[in-house]
């Protein structure tokens, strides 16, 4: 198969329209797709099909244009390993949570800026579901990612995944109250009959709550979900549900920590590209960067 009918094909994958596939390869629409009638009768299957005055993907077509971002990657990986002098030179799409790119990202793009000002990093604050889905789509090339332990990720083959740093976490409950000591489902059954608290924008903490919860022998009454941590403190201030929180950051007045353990619950951020993209040479440096020190301990929150 034709590496730039591929390319097209990917590109049409990603933009959804001939004409905007025309413009970012500066060719004709005609050319778009007369190349992706010839890659059709290379692999004797449509891969398109008519969708009003647009065009989508046939289920092949969507197939084939999966395999075409690693062939593409794998490609280029090739070219990188025969200049490993290259200089990294390009902007680096970065989607990630609000702390990975406050703690982690934030600072290696001063560092970048100061040291290698070919290479520029753009940066969208997203979930974890919300930076995989862009980082499927090739609309973004990092996501920086969390799970927890008891709640961990299952990553597709065509990822590849790189731990960053842990923490962890408590439960968080208004300051006034009773002290609570114990296991984490000691702790969780003294609030079986509160209303908990969850993210809105993914369901890792949720899963947490659950399953601690279930370990206490209730089921949790979830009632509120936000995804801004500073709301949660509010919430729980103003005494209308309890939640998980980061146990390294001091909480704000009014909320008390509990410490979780037995099992303990630790949020476990990454760094996941493409598999076959890691090698391009800015995505390669940024990767460095990032990677934690040996000797470094890093808290977390969402």
């Amino acid at each position: 198969m034709d590496l730039r009918r591929l390319q097209i094909l990917a590109e049409l994958a990603r933009l959804g329209s001939m004409r905007e596939v025309a413009d970012e390869l500066r060719v004709t629409t005609s050319t778009v797709s007369q190349q992706i009638a010839l890659l059709a009768r290379e692999v004797g299957t449509p891969l398109i099909e008519p969708q009003g005055r647009r065009v989508r993907l046939t289920p092949a077509g969507r197939r084939l244009a999966a395999h075409a971002v690693t062939i593409l990657a794998a490609v280029e990986a090739a070219r990188v390993d025969l200049d490993p002098n290259a200089a990294p030179v390009g902007t680096v799409r970065v989607a990630g949570f609000a702390t990975a790119i406050r703690r982690s990202l934030m600072p290696v793009a001063a560092r970048l800026s100061a040291d290698h000002p070919q290479v520029a990093v753009r940066i969208h604050e997203h979930e974890p579901p919300e930076a995989l889905d862009l980082l499927a789509t090739d609309d973004v090339d990092l996501a920086l990612t969390y799970d927890y332990n008891l709640a961990p990720s299952a990553f597709a083959p065509t990822l590849e995944v790189a731990p960053l740093w842990s923490a962890r976490w408590s439960l968080g409950r208004p300051a006034t109250g009773r002290r609570v000591t114990g296991n984490s489902a000691t702790v969780f059954t003294r609030f079986r009959d509160q209303a908990w608290i969850v993210n809105s924008r993914n369901t890792a903490d949720e899963h947490v709550v659950r399953t601690l919860a279930s370990m206490a022998g209730f089921e949790p009454r979830i009632e509120h979900r936000v995804a801004s941590l500073e709301l949660v403190h509010e919430l729980i201030v103003a005494g209308l549900g309890v939640g998980v929180l980061p146990a390294d950051q001091t909480p704000a007045a009014g909320v008390r920590l509990l410490q979780l353990r037995d099992p303990a619950v630790v949020l476990r951020s990454y760094a996941v590209t493409r598999r076959g993209r890691s090698a391009w040479p800015p995505l390669a440096l940024l990767l460095r960067l990032l990677a934690p020190s040996p000797t470094c301990a890093q808290g977390a929150h969402r």
